[in-house]
């Protein structure tokens, strides 16, 4: 996470009330000093008002919006940057959405708390922000970088329930919201985000919906179903879950025999039951539990293979590891903690220069990828 205070790159000054923003009309308040965005950090804060651009107070506006929240001028400062830039929130959002999308991850930030800072009634804004920290908490967890996944998934989760108390309500808040719940296994309130979105949309028509619309209506009530018809929402099949990821595997396991023993054909509980066994190193019992999973249907699953490869890397079985985890590859392509393990299987079948290959396909699709990068180092070395 970045920590460096973006505030320290302005400072405030007193401009004229005739200093000129843009072709729209605007009075300026010379008794309320105006931020002011320094050229480069460390610039002194004494200034040549000929030498201030309208840039740099529009800048300085948006860093105070998006992290001064009790500064007692911002509502001033929002109506000067609205009435300067009409189209401002247009604008930052498709810029913040392509720099996620890019996963410039601190630019992006900074630009959606911008807009938060403009407009902190927008629920749009609320939703979008959510799901961009869903995303970089994703990226994190594909990275192993676990503390900031964690951190990033509880900001997402703050902002996806902000989202939900929009009024009128905003059905994909909690189409969404859905699918987070849905990827931490939280089923109980992914259950209730998919009931209150399908409840939201049960009355507009096929027409209204559009064809997305339609696909998102016949999905959340395909996941309804089955949460349903498994019994996934039962609360020892979140608490499990929780318990395994937070480090008490043995609590967690205990949960989930318990809750296998009255559905034993839930692919998602033997998952789980494979995780805790994973992560508590008895790879044999794992792999059970994982092809276990496989059988019961979670074979559409790249995690359910990728783990399965992990468990076989560790008891040495090269090639079947290798099988599980281009079957996990056919499926998720992009993921990158599965191309980063084909380099170690690779690397295991002494194959260097097609491990290479792997590690620098995971550094295209993020260039932050430490354990890539660190794996491309080592090789780098022994080659020299």
């Amino acid at each position: 996470m970045n920590h460096k205070n973006p505030l320290e790159t302005v400072y405030f000054v007193n401009l004229p009330e005739n200093y000129n923003f843009s072709n729209a009309a605007m009075k300026i308040d010379s008794t309320i000093p105006l931020p002011i965005q320094k050229k480069m950090q460390g610039d002194p804060d004494d200034y040549d008002m000929n030498d201030i651009s309208p840039e740099q107070v529009l800048s300085g506006i948006l860093t105070v919006l998006a992290y001064d929240h009790k500064n007692e001028h911002k509502d001033y400062y929002r109506s000067i940057i609205l009435k300067a830039r009409p189209n401002i929130k247009k604008e930052l959002s498709e810029a913040a959405i392509l720099k996620a999308k890019n996963e410039d991850w601190d630019l992006a930030e900074e630009l959606f708390l911008s807009l938060k800072g403009i407009d902190p009634e927008d629920k749009a804004i609320t939703l979008n922000f959510a799901l961009f920290l869903d995303q970089r908490a994703e990226s994190y967890r594909r990275s192993e970088l676990n503390e900031d996944a964690d951190a990033y998934d509880s900001d997402a989760e703050s902002y996806y329930k902000d989202s939900m108390d929009a009024d009128p309500p905003i059905p994909d808040a909690f189409f969404n919201a859905g699918f987070f719940y849905l990827k931490s296994h939280d089923f109980k309130n992914a259950k209730e985000c998919f009931e209150n979105y399908v409840a939201l949309v049960c009355d507009t028509t096929d027409e209204e919906l559009g064809e997305n619309g339609l696909y998102k209506k016949e999905r959340a009530q395909e996941i309804l179903n089955r949460i349903s018809s498994e019994n996934m929402d039962n609360d020892a099949f979140s608490q499990a879950y929780k318990l395994i990821q937070s480090g008490q595997e043995e609590k967690g396991l205990e949960k989930i025999r318990k809750f296998i023993e009255s559905n034993p054909k839930v692919w998602n509980a033997w998952f789980l039951l494979g995780w805790g066994l994973r992560k508590l190193g008895r790879y044999e019992d794992a792999l059970t539990a994982f092809k276990q999973a496989i059988a019961c249907g979670g074979d559409k699953n790249s995690d359910t293979f990728n783990e399965m490869a992990i468990c076989l890397l560790e008891l040495n079985q090269i090639k079947e590891a290798k099988d599980a985890l281009m079957n996990a590859f056919r499926i998720s392509p992009e993921d990158t903690k599965i191309i980063s393990n084909l380099g170690y299987v690779c690397l295991k079948e002494g194959n260097k220069a097609e491990a290479q290959k792997y590690f620098t396909a995971v550094l295209e699709f993020d260039p932050n990828d430490k354990i890539a990068a660190s794996e491309l180092a080592k090789l780098e070395q022994q080659d020299n």
